[in-house]
This record gives C-alpha cells, structure tokens and sequence, in this order.
C-alpha cells in the first residue's frame, strides 16, 4: 500500500498487477508507464507485464495477483479512503473470481476503511457480485471508467452492480458523453488525460457532465485538466474547485 497523491482518494493497494488495453481509454494509461518503470527498478510483482512498441510501454496482458499484499490494509488503523488496483483491473477476466473473493474479505475484515474498486469491465463485475458470497459492503464503492460516448453501455452495466455507493471516473474524458443517463449513480469524478502525449479534454464535454449531476442529484468531483503540465493547467472550473464526495451510509 502506498500513499498517493491522487485527488479523490488517500491510498493505493495493489493486490493485483497487470492488465491488457480494453478501449480508446487504455491508449495511454499512466499505470503502463508505471509498471515499465517499476520492472526496470527490479521490482518482480512487475517484470514482464509491459512491453515496448511504438516508443512506449505497452501492457503485455499478463496477469499476476499478489497474495503477499491481500493483509496490508490490516496493519493500517488510521482510516483511509483506499483506491484498489490503480496498477490493474480486480475485474479483469484473468482474475480468479476466488482471489477477488479473498480482497473481498479483508475488505470487509476492516470495515475503518473506504475502499474504491474502479473497472473497465463492468459486466464481469456485475457478474462476479451476483454471486451471494459476495455481500454488499457499506465500506466498498464500486465505479466504472467512461471515456466518450463509445463506452456509455458501462452506465447500464454499473447499475446492475450490487453496491452501496456507485461511481464513474470519467478520465481520461477524451469525448462528449452528453447522451449518458447518471441516474443511480452517487459520485461522478472528471478528469483530462495527463502525460507527454495527453489528448484534450473540452470545457463544453466537463459542463455537460456538471449539469448532469446536478440533473440525477449526483456528487460531482472534478480531478483535473490535465495535459502535458498537469499541474499548469491546475483543476479550476469556472473559478471554482468540485470535491463533492458521495453521502457516507456508514
């Protein structure tokens, strides 16, 4: 587990490292880059996970759960919200449904946490939780990644998620998703692509988001602009910070 400075969240745990590129969202996915960086350090949970092309480090879909990780959150007393797998997907199809089980109890064993799992598959997430041993955790929020409107199907499929809070990261927002629908989701976080060959993210794409959180009664976080120089560009919209976090039900 390692503190982070990721806006929304306090910590990152890690049980699971690797993943594949799913869609348009994944094309420059900071966690990439990370774990190229990681395996060049000598750090095995992520040898062989990337791979150059093009210039830059490129999921190799290979998949690696780390059983040594599952009791750390034990050991931290001081509540925390906890971002789960920022290096991967606990979702993903190569992730046994018995390891996602084995997060599932220690998340529910330290109940002082928050703990925000965050997809790309939605579907399997869906799946997987449908399953009684699965019990909804009020310590647990469960989200889905939105992009652009090309992947808006994840609003439907995040719905069907048993879950106390559901949320969207829309980030990298590389489209206008004006079209979606935020009914029964609690928090929505937007954010710009960040990194040396970061895509733009429109203020007309942001404000259509903003108006419709406030249409469905969702919290409303925005992360950042991104870019380049992330921290230029700053997380200023319209004058204004957004760090509306969901209503706790703990």
């Amino acid at each position: 587990m390692a503190e982070t400075s990721i806006e929304w969240t306090d910590a990152t745990w890690n049980p699971v490292a690797g993943c594949s590129i799913l869609t348009a969202g994944c094309t420059n996915c900071y966690a990439m880059r990370m774990a190229a960086r990681l395996d060049a350090m000598g750090v095995k949970k992520y040898r062989g996970l990337t791979r150059k092309s093009g210039g830059r480090a490129v999921w190799t879909g290979k998949i690696r759960v780390d059983e040594r990780s599952l009791d750390t959150p034990k050991s931290w007393s001081k509540p925390r919200k906890i971002f789960v797998n920022s290096m991967s997907d606990l979702f993903h199809a190569d992730v046994p449904v018995e390891f996602v089980h084995r997060v599932w109890r220690t998340m529910n064993e330290t109940p002082q946490h928050i703990y925000q799992i965050l997809t790309k598959r939605p579907k399997r997430m869906a799946d997987v939780l449908s399953d009684p041993q699965f019990n909804i955790l009020p310590n647990v929020w469960l989200g889905t990644s939105v992009e652009d409107d090309r992947v808006l199907n994840r609003l439907d499929e995040i719905r069907k998620v048993p879950a106390a809070i559901r949320f969207i990261s829309f980030e990298p927002l590389i489209g206008s998703v004006a079209t979606g629908d935020l009914h029964g989701i609690d928090w929505a976080i937007v954010g710009g692509e960040s990194g040396p060959r970061a895509r733009e993210m429109k203020h007309t794409w942001v404000q259509e988001i903003e108006h419709m959180c406030k249409k469905s009664g969702t919290a409303f976080f925005f992360k950042q602009w991104g870019g380049k120089n992330k921290k230029a560009a700053g997380r200023l919209l319209n004058g204004r910070t957004y760090d509306d976090m969901p209503a706790l039900s703990m």
